[in-house]
């Protein structure tokens, strides 16, 4: 039998399914890995909004952890929503201790729907912590304002803001553009140099975890031994295929139909 490749998602609950540990999942079943997850946080939310959020604990997160590295050990690793310094600092102490490789960080702030999802005081750990193990970070142009401490208002503030953050914090940077007006063009900052994704301004309201998808799909292909730049093209063009597909679900920010390109008889109705 071929050799699946494993992804372990750390993410918090999205109860709708539409981002979050929902999405990060059908992402890697749709891109043929084996998904895993440890659950940072339960969220009540839909696609309206975000009702509540509860923290798991520090020692429960870390036993989630242990408990896939000692069994089931990742080829590569997705990092999402972590909302407080405590959390940062367990994943950051358990990826060293497994060594683990290939690890991509979506550096999640805000919900789609505008709600904050980090605690203040949490990106600083989040930049000397989490940012040194990984091979990529996926900031949207509102997290990479953040953490460049600068307004991005055009493409070339884009690259200026994604190149400030891989020196300072030295990890590749995707600044992704999708917030700017009429691009949707995302741009890899890496030792290499800088590399553009050229993207499809898609008419589709309905964006509700396309930062998730995208940056578990980098991962389920950096899982499956796939380069860093193709990684990123190859989800790019997944993410696109996924908004074209049309989904309309919900009275807000609707999700992403994941499952767009299944094919076989299990999928078929």
């Amino acid at each position: 039998m071929e050799r699946m490749a494993k992804v372990l998602t750390i993410a918090g609950s999205d109860s709708s399914g539409g981002a979050g540990i929902q999405a990060d999942l059908k992402t890697m079943m749709a891109h043929g890995v084996y998904g895993m997850s440890a659950v940072t946080a339960l969220t009540a939310q839909n696609t309206a909004g975000v009702a509540a959020v509860q923290e798991v604990t520090p020692e429960f997160l870390a036993a989630e952890i242990d408990a896939v590295f000692e069994d089931i050990r990742p080829d590569a690793v997705k990092v999402g929503m972590v909302a407080s310094e405590d959390l940062i600092l367990v994943i950051a102490e358990k990826l060293r201790e497994y060594d683990a490789k290939h690890i991509v960080v979506d550096p999640v702030m805000t919900a789609t729907s505008g709600a904050e999802l980090m605690e203040k005081g949490a990106e600083a750990v989040l930049r000397e912590e989490l940012f040194p193990l990984a091979e990529l970070i996926t900031p949207n142009v509102p997290e990479l304002e953040i953490l460049s401490r600068r307004k991005i208002r055009c493409e070339k503030d884009l690259v200026e803001a994604a190149r400030k953050v891989w020196q300072e914090a030295g990890v590749n940077v995707l600044g992704k553009g999708g917030h700017l007006s009429g691009t949707a063009n995302d741009v890899l900052v890496s030792a290499a140099g800088i590399r553009w994704y050229m993207g499809q301004r898609i008419d589709n309201p309905n964006t509700h975890g396309t930062g998730c998808t995208l940056s578990s799909a980098i991962a389920s292909n950096l899982g499956k031994a796939y380069g860093l730049e193709a990684s990123v093209e190859l989800a790019k063009d997944y993410l696109t295929g996924a908004l074209l597909d049309g989904l309309d679900l919900g009275q807000g920010s609707g999700p992403l139909n994941h499952g767009f390109a299944l094919d076989g008889d299990f999928f078929r109705q």
